[in-house]
């Protein structure tokens, strides 16, 4: 693995990186980001500084100048070549000269050249740009600021070794600092870093600033998660184009953003899909091996790992197929190809994940999804794709586009692990798959993210997706964004459109979300006012320009083995126009107004970030840990009322030896006791999470035995004193329910299933469960 953190100076000395200034300002849900970064050379000779830094995948770069004495320059954006050669003749000439670049391998990664910093003199670099807000699990919108970027694994080890910068020596500072607005009431803000208080500006509290508190030390991503009252609702934004570019292009044109929620039919809600393909691909690479937080976490990100899968296996439906790989520098598959979900099968996957380490070596993701990718289908089982990864690999570009081209066969679902994971990687994957990303860092707990994706993956699916507009005559809409692939309850989808022309009507439009969910055709409108948002800047044409740009990007991938240079082009003219960063393009300063040449031959010095690993996606998340009663939970008589269910057991209530579990908190204990069916068998492990001996419960049950009163059992245990961590649970539950009523046929007993419902509710809302 390669380290690209930094160089000392040849005396030990550090780089000459100063301080790093960032303002943020939110608008409902898009983030404009002005970083200022002040560089000073205190060494006896000119430098060229090297910083290479993390942004988010999704970023739109919008400007970039130096400051120079009391000399400020703005870059231009030229085509990349151009601007290298210009950049170099510069320093050749003793002029001094700035270049910033994005990576062509990953769109999350920029480098910034300092040219010719003469002895003794300062500069400040301004870097702007622009980001959606992704929409989190529990409404909250997710701000990351990326502190230091993971080595990107190189599998012939081509790149220079550079030596790392432990945190408590990076010399810079940190000020950061963030106003958020919206039409709805700002509710909080949370972060993984201590925060000043909230203050809210106004009395309907729809304008917000907070701070980093003092003293914080830029070693970790710094994360916000924003909130706001009635989050989920649908929103139009139009934009007014800019007056100095030429009507009919897309900055002179107005632009419109739509933010859509859409709301499915709750008959079609309450089913859960019952068949399905589910592959799982983890990543087994060493830097797996680490804590989940860069050393201030307790788990490991691979232990964290085999919790989720155990979770993930014990909540598949019945009837499903499954298959797990696992990568690092080689690949592993646990079954030749995927098979029917199964109690030996089930059992067989689980022995395999609890034996996974971080021992594969480097992180190489692209054969394991090209062998996924080359089984064929299960007819009538849709393939549904969850990776899981750290993130750290070096061809990201390549990657997506690989998911992109067999979209059309699976959906795919992303979980980046740690600090450092790809935002780049990790929404590229969910985005062109259709499904959705999560990012797990600090103390969050991995397994309430996997499960609402797996609650996403057996939603019904959308299909046939169609976007129209209904404008008034003379104006028409032309598309920006590609076309919608996924739509999910609860989730936002983003859709950007150059509005062209006038109308004398009333200036009111309407766009049309159509879709057709099990079967059911349906549709979304939203109504929008025509009229241009009052103080709005080009942010939503620049995050339109990105989104085209990374649009012809793909297709440009797609045929490069053509050479089509068409594709190309048009990706350069919209960078130049725009202003927006792109893989083919970059921004330029030269100080030409420096009359005097810099004299003797440059130093190169790699500015060091922070921390011992180099990451990206940061996360200012203030996570709940899971927390309950250490005392063991005793269990009190269970309601008579149970009794009336039938005694009459089958074979599959003969006692299996129990395997030994490893040491885990009460809750995956009991998740590790349940059968794939859903139920759970009465045996001395079980008593023992539940507290009580064997002959304690024996004596409080009816003559019920076996699998339904163990199962009835768990599952008050689990809405008795797991109800904060309900997320991870709920979907086995539903399993155990489901199994509960299918016994009421073989009891013959059509009240049965009531009964046992009503004792379930019963036992917990009179809190017949207590701790002593």
């Amino acid at each position: 693995m390669v380290n690209c953190c930094g160089l000392l100076t040849a005396n030990k000395a550090l780089v000459p990186l100063k301080s790093i200034e960032v303002e943020l300002e939110v608008r409902d849900h898009v983030a404009t980001v002005v970083s200022t970064l002040t560089y000073e050379n205190k060494e006896d000779k000119p430098v060229e500084a090297v910083f290479v830094f993390p942004l988010p995948g999704d970023a739109a770069v919008c400007h970039f100048s130096a400051k120079i004495g009391q000399t400020q320059i703005v870059a231009e954006v030229k085509e990349k070549q151009q601007a290298r050669e210009e950049y170099d003749d510069a320093l050749s000439s003793g002029q001094q000269a700035f270049l910033l670049e994005e990576s062509e391998q990953s769109p999350d990664i920029f480098t910034l050249s300092v040219g010719s910093l003469p002895p003794g003199e300062s500069a400040s670099i301004r870097l702007e740009y622009v980001t959606e807000l992704a929409v989190q699990a529990d409404d909250g919108l997710r701000f990351c600021l990326p502190a230091v970027l993971n080595p990107r694994y190189q599998p012939q080890g081509a790149s220079v070794q550079v030596t790392s910068v432990p945190a408590s020596l990076v010399p810079y500072s940190l000020s950061f600092s963030a106003r958020v607005s919206s039409p709805r009431p700002v509710s909080k803000v949370e972060s993984n870093c201590s925060l000043d208080p909230l203050q809210h500006l106004n009395t309907e509290q729809t304008q917000a600033t907070v701070k980093l508190a003092a003293g914080h030390k830029f070693d970790r991503d710094v994360e916000l998660l924003i909130y706001y009252k009635d989050a989920h609702q649908p929103t139009a934004v139009v934009e007014a184009g800019q007056t100095t570019a030429k009507t009919g292009t897309l900055m002179g044109d107005p632009v419109v953003m739509l933010s859509l929620y859409p709301e499915f039919p709750q008959s079609v809600m309450s089913s859960v899909a019952s068949c399905g393909e589910f592959v799982l691909l983890m990543d087994r690479s060493g830097s797996m091996g680490s804590r989940m937080n860069n050393g201030r976490g307790q788990q490991t990100r691979i232990s964290s790992a085999r919790d989720t899968l155990l979770l993930l296996l014990k909540s598949l439906p019945m009837g499903c197929y499954f298959n797990i790989y696992s990568f690092g520098s080689s690949f592993e598959h646990i079954f030749p190809k995927s098979v029917e979900y199964s109690q030996s099968s089930m059992e067989e996957a689980l022995k395999k994940v609890e034996l996974m380490e971080a021992n594969l070596g480097g992180t190489e993701i692209l054969k394991p999804l090209k062998h996924i990718y080359s089984q064929p289908c299960i007819p009538s089982q849709p393939r549904q794709l969850f990776v899981f990864t750290d993130g750290e690999v070096f061809n990201t570009k390549e990657v997506i586009n690989l998911v992109k081209k067999n979209s059309g066969s699976h959906r795919c679902f992303s979980f980046g692990i740690g600090e450092g994971a790809s935002s780049a990687l990790i929404n590229g994957l969910a985005k062109e798959g259709g499904g959705h990303a999560q990012f797990i860092t600090e103390t969050d707990r991995m397994q309430p993210k996997v499960m609402q994706s797996l609650r996403f993956a057996l939603q019904p699916a959308v299909v046939d997706i169609t976007v129209t507009w209904d404008l008034p005559k003379g104006v028409s809409a032309t598309a920006l964004s590609p076309p919608i692939t996924a739509l999910f309850q609860g989730q936002r989808s983003l859709v950007y459109a150059q509005l062209t022309g006038q109308s004398s009507e009333a200036a009111q439009g309407c766009v049309m979300v159509k879709y057709s969910l099990a079967g059911h055709p349906s549709q979304n409108p939203l109504p929008f006012n025509l009229k241009p948002a009052e103080d709005s800047g080009l942010t939503v044409h620049r995050l339109g320009a990105r989104t085209l740009i990374r649009s012809l990007e793909m297709e440009e991938r797609e045929h490069r083995g053509q050479q089509d240079e068409g594709v190309k082009k048009k990706v350069v003219e919209l960078s130049v126009q725009s202003g927006v960063s792109s893989s083919y393009t970059a921004f330029i300063v030269v100080n030409k107004g420096n009359s005097k040449p810099i004299q003797g031959p440059l130093v190169r010095r790699n500015i060091p970030t922070p921390g011992n690993f180099c990451h990206h996606q940061v996360k200012m998340y203030l996570c709940i840990t899971l927390l309950y009663d250490q005392t063991p939970a005793k269990l009190m008589t269970f309601p008579s009322a149970s009794a009336v269910l039938s005694s009459a057991l089958d074979d599959e209530d003969i006692e299996r030896p129990i395997p030994k579990q490893p040491c885990r908190d009460s809750l995956l204990q009991v998740v590790s006791l349940q059968n794939a069916s859903g139920s759970w068998l009465f045996n001395p492990a079980l008593a023992d999470v539940l507290g009580k001996t064997s002959e304690e419960v024996d004596k409080s049950k009816p003559a019920l035995v076996g699998y339904l009163w163990a199962t009835i059992l768990a599952l008050i245990w689990l809405h008795a004193f797991k109800m904060d961590a309900k997320e991870e649970w709920e979907l086995l539950a539903m399993k155990a329910v489901s199994w509960l009523r299918a016994q009421n046929g073989k009891n013959h007993d059509s009240n049965a299933d009531a009964v046992v419902f009503n004792s379930i509710s019963t036992c917990v809302h009179s809190s017949v469960l207590s701790a002593d």
